[in-house]
């Protein structure tokens, strides 16, 4: 078992930055895929941004592109989202997801508001 927690959301103004961590209960060495995805009540969940590989490869959703990066703490165990330039759309619920094995495995999410 794999156990996530997320922190770092909150309400903030349009324009604004926060930023999110996702605590790993195993060393992240070892897990080759992390996400964040996000999701409002009644959709679907989507893909934010994914790190992957020895190298930290990174990807992000087309609307979040160059306002938002991902990274990673190993010594830590912890990864990141750096959320800048932050719109009424980007609220949402923030989850951080991490395949391990043949599983996937989910934090219970942190809700990310932006609005004046």
């Amino acid at each position: 078992q794999v156990q996530l927690v997320e922190s770092g959301g909150g309400l903030v103004q349009p324009g604004g930055s926060l930023r999110l961590s996702c605590a790993v209960s195993k060393s992240i060495l070892s897990i080759n895929f992390m996400g964040w995805y996000r999701q409002a009540p009644g959709k679907e969940r989507d893909l934010v941004a994914t790190i992957t590989g020895i190298r930290g490869s990174t990807s992000y959703g087309d609307s979040v592109k160059g306002r938002f990066t991902i990274s990673r703490d190993i010594d830590k165990n912890t990864v990141f989202l750096q959320m800048n330039s932050l719109k009424p759309e980007d609220t949402d619920v923030y989850y951080c997801c991490v395949g391990v094995g043949a599983g996937d495995y989910w934090g219970r999410g942190t809700q990310v508001t932006v609005s004046s």
